[in-house]
């Protein structure tokens, strides 16, 4: 049972780390960013870094974190 919430966790850690990539790139591509875009790209950031935290709490050992992710 430990293994598949295991599992939802690292799938919704990638799926954040993508979410959070996008909202980058978005602010990226915008030519005048507001603080409701800066906002929304920060939250994105957050839910990620909750996410990630807790996965390290767990101690859980895998390949399948985006190698992106040491990189931020």
């Amino acid at each position: 049972m430990k293994q598949n919430y295991d599992d939802q966790l690292l799938d919704t850690i990638n799926f954040l780390k993508n979410d959070w990539d996008q909202a980058v790139q978005t602010e990226q591509a915008v030519s005048e960013t507001d603080n409701h875009l800066f906002a929304q790209t920060m939250l994105t950031k957050q839910k990620y870094m909750f996410m990630y935290r807790q996965a390290r709490k767990r101690n859980i050992k895998n390949d399948r974190i985006q190698p992106s992710v040491y990189e931020n």
